[in-house]
């Protein structure tokens, strides 16, 4: 009874860190569009806006995949890889004479291999997950440059390519892509048994497996969850670039991770939060965006999203103290 009451207590203190935490990204984001927006009218034209939300979908969607693998503890250093792979196969398919629909699909087939090699790596083979994905970062990156030779695959279908430049009702479908996806992953965290496993396993390993959760469908699931996504932000990155670039993805990685700790994640593992997440995304493409029209060197831009990190991750550590 008492270990119930504990539990529950627990769980209300999480809910209550993760609301503050979203607040705080409310009023952050907020900061910016007024700083932005008053410093460079431009900020806040339609146009921008539209440009802003495509910017940030591509990030937006690989970082909720990165999310469900920290909330479990884990870690993917393998997600742009990842985008690169699923972007080179759709290419390579389409200009081969494949159907767009069997395009993707064998794209999608393709990048949830990664995922389940990165699953056995991690719980049967008891690799760690940092060398786990560094392992097939590195591989399937180098697999990307041998099939393409290292070159840009272009002539892709126009009924391919209109999707990421079209819209539906205003609303660009890059935003509607990320949209779906964020409403996946909020369903799968708050509605499902796997969504609770995930941060029963990362708050406590040995205490999830005591207690029922099957461990090997947890881990395998986040991974593959992970390679599902990026497969899917890497399809759109074609679609938007009108080509297959074999190092589309190259350094997502580092995004996708602070936009997720920004977002409340904790690299502990056991918390984390998809629309913590998907303020953390917004967050991160606002200052790229601004930077860029208010001409501030990119290396600065990097140095404050890299100090922005830090003292995401400080104040997770001072707050479990």
């Amino acid at each position: 009874m008492m270990n119930e009451q504990k539990t529950e207590k627990k769980g209300k203190d999480l809910l209550l860190v993760r609301f503050q935490t979203e607040i705080l990204l409310v009023a952050i984001l907020a900061v910016l569009f007024l700083f932005f927006g008053i410093k460079s009218p431009v900020f806040l034209k339609l146009d921008t806006l539209m440009k802003l939300l495509k910017q940030a979908s591509i990030y937006g969607i690989i970082a909720i995949g990165m999310t469900f693998v920290i909330t479990s503890s884990g870690i993917d250093l393998s997600v742009g890889s990842v985008v690169g792979l699923s972007g080179i196969v759709v290419s390579m398919c389409m200009v081969r004479g494949v159907p767009v629909l069997v395009s993707v699909l064998l794209a999608l087939g393709a990048s949830i291999l990664v995922g389940v090699f990165n699953g056995a790596l991690i719980h049967d083979a008891k690799v760690p997950p940092f060398i786990a994905t560094m392992a097939s970062m590195t591989i399937v990156r180098n697999v990307i440059l041998l099939i393409t030779g290292a070159k840009t695959i272009s002539d892709l279908p126009q009924s391919f390519t209109a999707f990421a430049s079209g819209s539906f009702l205003g609303i660009p479908n890059m935003f509607l892509a990320w949209l779906a996806i964020i409403l996946l992953g909020i369903f799968i965290t708050g509605r499902t048994v796997f969504g609770r496993n995930i941060y029963a396993y990362g708050s406590n390993k040995e205490s999830a497996r005591l207690s029922g959760i099957n461990v090997r469908k947890t881990v395998y699931g986040v991974y593959i969850f992970s390679a599902l996504v990026c497969a899917i932000a890497g399809i759109l990155m074609a679609a938007r670039l009108g080509n297959g670039v074999p190092t589309s993805g190259d350094g997502y990685e580092l995004d996708a991770i602070a936009a997720s700790v920004v977002g409340g994640a904790s690299l502990d593992g056991g918390e984390g939060s998809v629309f913590g997440t998907v303020l953390g995304a917004m967050i991160m493409a606002t200052l790229r965006q601004g930077g860029t029209l208010l001409g501030i060197n990119s290396f600065i831009m990097e140095i404050i999203i890299g100090s922005l990190i830090a003292i995401a991750v400080v104040i997770d550590k001072m707050r479990k103290r």
